[in-house]
C-alpha cells in the first residue's frame, strides 16, 4: 500500500510560483507513474500532469503546458510540480496519484490506484 502525502500549496498572486512536492512510502516508488489532478470547487477533477517512472517522459494539459513542470527524484520518494506564472484559474486542490499500470504515462484519473489528500493552491488576482 502506498501513502502520498502532498505539500507546498498556499496562498500566492497572479504571476507567482509555487512547488508542490508529494512524498511516497510503502511501496517502490521508482516502479509507478505518477500524475497530479486537481479540482476546482464545484468542479470534477481534472488532469494536470503525469510522469514515466523514470522522469523521461512527460505529458500536460494544455492550459498548463509551458508554465507547469512534472518531475520526480526516485532517490528521495518525491514528486514534483514546478508552477510558474500561475492565473486565478489554477486555484484548486491539487492531488499527487500513482500507478501501477506499468511503463508508460498515463492522463486518465481512472488509471491511477493511489492518491494524497491533497494541498491547496489559492492565486488571487
Amino acid at each position: 500500500q502506498v501513502q502520498l502525502v502532498e505539500s507546498g500549496g498556499g496562498l500566492v498572486q497572479t504571476g507567482d510560483s509555487l512547488r508542490l512536492s508529494c512524498l511516497a512510502s510503502g511501496g517502490t516508488f521508482s516502479s509507478y507513474a505518477m500524475g497530479w489532478f486537481r479540482q476546482a470547487p464545484g468542479k470534477e477533477r481534472q488532469f494536470v500532469a503525469t510522469v514515466s517512472w523514470n522522469d523521461i517522459s512527460t505529458y500536460y494539459e494544455d492550459s498548463v503546458k509551458g508554465r507547469f513542470t512534472v518531475s520526480r527524484d526516485n532517490a528521495k520518494n518525491t514528486l514534483y510540480l514546478q508552477m510558474n506564472s500561475l492565473k486565478p484559474e489554477d486555484t484548486a486542490l491539487y492531488y499527487c496519484a500513482a500507478t501501477r499500470r506499468g511503463p508508460g504515462i498515463y492522463s486518465r484519473e481512472a488509471y491511477y490506484d493511489y492518491w494524497g489528500q491533497g494541498t491547496q493552491v489559492t492565486v488571487s488576482s
